[in-house]
């Protein structure tokens, strides 16, 4: 009888949540189910797709695909308005659940979670009893439309590349003894922190295959990558375990908080730009507030579509739904403050210096970034104490917004814009609710 190797042991399970948005759709709506859906951030052809049901993927619709050409694709199709609201609900349902079966050890991302084994969990029968009980307490608990394919492995890195290598609904189990062949057939892009430009720059160092990559010694890897990275991914792929499993190093201290939103048609003037930054305004100091910091600086970025003839003299970029732009961006400094009307009048100034001429009436981005946070705890009182009973006022509007909703009560240069930009869906982290609505 074949013993198992005592080291083949399962210390991090990664849960992946499969199209979840998607899923999410179609578990709220039993008539979507079984059909092609895409979930998009406005109902305009020019968007992008930014989830995709598992019919949608069949036909080669993905994250990213433009709508118009996913419409193309599938006439069919069914388009969803994406919903952070119950996006963040459902992820905390899944949360709860997941916990029933194996305490969650670190949320990566609104669709992902990670769990970490202890002694006899870690048993590869036992730790994939756990995966097996965490998939049907998902579909028991929140919904059956929602499958999650989970990877098992001796480090987290491993196991978030095993949750992406069976989907739907998989389960793989990497054991220290079958690495790192187990993971050799795999493509270079597969690897968590390899994008397309990182994908470039190890091909021109002549390494094109998972193959050539395993071959390197561990000097090797640190030259290829040209810091400890380069040693940590070569631990990782062997089953190590080196103190951070992937995981990006935390400074524990938060640096910026923001908004940005791309500007439906209605909102593409100087005008509606202009309210739109008061919005996202308003939702960003009223953050700031809620997670106690202080801001010292603010950011604004405002990006201006070009027409054809324009963008042919112009230095221009082009944004994912296609449109070609130029951008402008600028940065304020202030005394460390956290109340609206301060910061607005900052935005104000701002805003004043922005570009103008024909290039520049067409705003279709627009992104404001309160930066240089400091906790209340180090925040120095001013000698002239609350000027204008300034931060009264905030304290004020936040009782009745976070009561009520976080629009109730706002100054009137954000009126025309009040109702768009909602909440934008987290990709990379779960949204945290105050009073009634996530942010």
């Amino acid at each position: 009888m074949q013993t198992l190797d005592q080291s083949d042991r399962f210390t991090f399970l990664h849960i992946d949540l499969n199209s979840f948005f998607a899923s999410v759709e179609q578990e709220l709506h039993p008539e979507y189910r079984n059909r092609p859906l895409a979930v998009v951030p406005t109902l305009g052809d020019t968007t992008c797709c930014i989830a995709a049901s598992y019919e949608a993927k069949a036909l080669t619709i993905k994250t990213g695909t433009q709508v118009g050409e996913a419409k193309r694709l599938c006439p069919e199709i069914i388009l969803v308005q994406g919903n952070h609201n119950v996006y963040a609900e459902f992820s905390h349902k899944i949360a709860a659940a997941v916990e029933r079966c194996c305490p969650v050890a670190h949320t990566p991302s609104i669709d992902e979670m990670v769990c970490q084994l202890i002694g006899r969990e870690q048993e590869p029968p036992r730790a994939r009893k756990i995966a097996l009980e965490i998939k049907q307490a998902i579909k028991d608990d929140v919904g059956q439309t929602l499958r999650c394919s989970i990877g098992m492995a001796p480090n987290r890195y491993l196991a978030k590349i095993a949750s992406d290598m069976q989907k739907p609904d998989g389960l793989i189990g990497l054991l220290p003894s079958q690495l790192p062949r187990a993971v050799a057939h795999l493509e270079l892009r597969d690897l968590p922190g390899v994008g397309a430009k990182t994908e470039v720059r190890l091909n021109a160092k002549g390494i094109t295959t998972m193959e050539s990559l395993l071959a390197l010694d561990r000097p090797g890897m640190h030259k290829l990558w040209d810091s400890v990275w380069g040693d940590r991914l070569y631990h990782w792929l062997r089953g190590a375990d080196t103190g951070d499993d992937g995981a990006p190093v935390d400074s524990g201290v938060q640096k910026s908080l923001g908004h940005s939103h791309v500007l439906g048609p209605e909102h593409r003037s100087q005008g509606g730009s202009w309210a739109v930054a008061h919005k996202l305004l308003h939702k960003a100091s009223m953050r700031l507030r809620m997670e106690k910091f202080y801001a010292g600086s603010m950011g604004v970025t405002i990006r201006y579509q070009l027409t054809r003839e324009q963008a042919a003299r112009m230095k221009s970029k082009k944004h994912f739904s296609g449109i070609k732009h130029s951008s402008w961006g600028m940065e304020a400094r202030f005394r460390d403050c956290q109340d609206t009307l301060t910061l607005l009048s900052v935005l104000r100034s701002v805003w004043q210096q922005s570009p103008q001429g024909p290039e520049f009436e067409r705003p279709f981005f627009v992104g404001v970034t309160l930066r240089n946070l400091i906790p209340e705890s180090e925040f120095q009182e001013s000698l002239f104490g609350d000027e204008g009973n300034r931060g009264e006022l905030s304290a004020t509007m936040d009782k009745l917004n976070l009561k009520y909703g976080h629009t109730t009560l706002h100054f009137a240069g954000m009126l025309p814009a009040r109702d768009s930009a909602p909440t934008r869906i987290a990709f990379t982290q779960i949204p945290v609710q105050y009073g009634v609505d996530y942010m």
